[in-house]
This record gives C-alpha cells, sequence and structure tokens, in this order.
C-alpha cells in the first residue's frame, strides 16, 4: 500500500515536470517541438529519466501508460504511437508509430520503424520523402522483443522476436522468430 502511495507521488511530480515540454510541443501536435522533447528526455538518465519519459509520453502520445518504464536513450519518433500497461523498453530503442500491447517486454537497442515504406526514390533513382508511407505497428500484449531486433511488421500478443532479428512479415500470436529475416522456429502457445 505504501508503495503504491509512494508510486503515485513521483508520477504526479514527473507530470508537473514534464508539463512545460508537452505544452511546448503543443501537446503531441506540433511535431517538431515533439520530437525536440522526445530526444531531450531520452538523455535523462536512471529511474528519475523514466518517470520524466513516461510523464511527457502520457501527455504526448495516443496513450501511454504511466505504470511503464522506458529506458535512456529511447525515444518515440512519431507522436501516434501508444504504449499499454506494465510495458518495459530498455535504453536506446528508436521507436516510430508502435502501439505497444500491455506487459510487453523490449530489450535495449531495439528499433521499430514505422513500416517499410517510409522513403521512395524518385524518377532519377535518388531517395525522397515522396511517395513515402507510414505505417503503425502493433506489438502485442505480453510479447518478448529481444536486443537489436529490427521490427517493420506487427507481431502477435505472446510472441518472442530473437536478439537480432529482422521482422519484416507479420508474427503471429505465441510464435518465437529468428533470423534475417525473422522465421518461426517455435510456437509457445
Amino acid at each position: 500500500m505504501l508503495k503504491m502511495v509512494l508510486k503515485r507521488i513521483v508520477w504526479g511530480v514527473a507530470l508537473l515536470m514534464a508539463v512545460p515540454a508537452a505544452a511546448l510541443a503543443g501537446f503531441g501536435r506540433f511535431a517538431a517541438g515533439f520530437e525536440f522533447f522526445a530526444q531531450l528526455l531520452a538523455l535523462a538518465p536512471g529511474i528519475p529519466g523514466s518517470y520524466l519519459r513516461v510523464a511527457y509520453y502520457a501527455m504526448t502520445l495516443e496513450r501511454c501508460s504511466l505504470e511503464s518504464f522506458i529506458g535512456m536513450g529511447s525515444f518515440f519518433a512519431h507522436r501516434e504511437a501508444s504504449v499499454g500497461r506494465r510495458v518495459y523498453i530498455g535504453s536506446m530503442c528508436i521507436l516510430g508509430r508502435a502501439h505497444i500491447g500491455d506487459g510487453t517486454m523490449i530489450a535495449s537497442g531495439v528499433q521499430i520503424p514505422s513500416g517499410t515504406a517510409q522513403h521512395a526514390r524518385d524518377e532519377r533513382g535518388e531517395m525522397t520523402d515522396e511517395g513515402g508511407r507510414y505505417e503503425d505497428i502493433r506489438i502485442g500484449a505480453h510479447c518478448w522483443i529481444g536486443a537489436s531486433a529490427l521490427v517493420m511488421a506487427h507481431v502477435g500478443e505472446k510472441a518472442t522476436v530473437a536478439a537480432g532479428a529482422v521482422v519484416v512479415k507479420p508474427v503471429e500470436p505465441g510464435d518465437v522468430v529468428a533470423g534475417t529475416p525473422a522465421k518461426s522456429i517455435a510456437r509457445k502457445i
């Protein structure tokens, strides 16, 4: 009981401290402001840094539970994202339009960009943002995403993505995938 009361007090303090950043970012409506403060707060170390990041995202993302942990160096590149209850995100993760289900754990160094087609080539073969598509990537509840994985497709609930895997096709619920590109190697449920 006392632990929960203390957590609520710390959440309240973190929310108060994050309000100026969230307000200057238009509570997520100003992309440049959102990105600036997301990257700035990614530099705050330790547990206090996680509380600040989570508080900021609670006010700027589509949804972010205060009961989550976001490690140092990790940030969301787009506000069109959500974080469920009791989610753990390790250090140095870069997340795009990711929707992360309750109880999911994401190890350090994971990248979840907004799909596989964010950039395109023009008629001269040069890279451009014109014609690129940003996709929402859904990570189900109670998943494990291993260190340095690259996830560019949906991951079903209770699935496991091995460290270093590159997910380019959807992962079925309960599947264990590994490799480049990731392939099913086992089924847990």
